[in-house]
């Protein structure tokens, strides 16, 4: 089974188990995870407000989208509010957990789910293979250089996705056919889009466009970088770093705006 479905299930505070009532033979739970309370007891605000701590970038409309979607079916009052029990917080959680860490689709993640339901073992996409040691990601230190045989083994690319990825200026290798380590985490993201029908050659303008903000940022912290002393160095690696976090951030914002005024 997968580590997300091993994890301790949510309580109160995140990872307080709370039990379901007693039940008769009849009124066992069918779907997962059984051991958890699936009475609904709590609003779509208190779920939200569950997973946060956990999962920042979790709204509203994410969650109606995973019910919409079929990975989770709150029940509803005589009014029409949802109302959520602990299982379904626990299925909600396991959905986020496996697009966040192992990039996949929905419609992966309710086949998952189905085979949970059903108390089958949950085999993760070949395709979708993150290698890991001791429940770690083995990923590149920074700074490192990766071969493309490397790159290949740590995320589960093809060499010809990988091929098209570098053509399409996603990737770019040094002159002794190397990438920087970096190049896995975007290979990573690359693959999870192309399940959904975006291929790497509609993704240059994403390439591009961090460039120039990259370029941007440089000429912000080049007067520091510029003093010759080590400590005035390391500020400006500090600083440029916190503005990409930013950039990233306020893209991320940005891209949800536009798709929510998408209807």
């Amino acid at each position: 089974m997968s580590s997300a479905a091993r994890r301790q299930p949510l309580g109160e505070g995140g990872g307080q188990t709370e039990r379901a009532p007693e039940r008769g033979r009849h009124e066992q739970p069918t779907s997962w995870p059984q051991e958890v309370s699936h009475t609904p007891s709590m609003s779509i605000g208190t779920v939200l407000a569950l997973l946060k701590p956990e999962f920042p970038a979790v709204t509203l409309s994410k969650l109606r989208f995973l019910e919409e979607q079929r990975l989770v079916a709150p029940r509803r009052t005589g009014s029409g509010y949802r109302m959520y029990s602990r299982a379904d917080a626990e299925r909600i959680r396991y959905a986020l957990t496996q697009q966040r860490d192992s990039y996949l689709p929905l419609r992966v993640i309710r086949e998952q789910l189905a085979d949970l339901d059903a108390g089958r073992e949950v085999v993760p996409p070949s395709h979708a293979r993150v290698v890991s040691r001791d429940g770690e990601l083995v990923s590149p230190a920074a700074g490192a250089r990766v071969s493309a045989q490397e790159i290949c083994e740590l995320t589960g690319c093809s060499e010809e996705e990988l091929d098209e990825m570098a053509r399409a200026g996603l990737i770019i290798a040094d002159t002794r056919g190397r990438f920087p380590g970096r190049s896995v985490q975007v290979v990573q993201a690359a693959l999870a889009l192309s399940r959904h029908g975006i291929s790497a050659r509609h993704l240059r303008r994403v390439r591009t466009s961090a460039e120039r903000d990259a370029d941007t940022i440089d000429q912000v912290v080049a007067p520091t970088r510029a003093q010759r002393n080590g400590a005035a160095r390391e500020r400006g690696a500090a600083q440029a770093s916190e503005l990409a976090e930013l950039y990233a951030r306020l893209h991320a914002e940005l891209l949800r705006s536009a798709v929510d005024e998408l209807g």
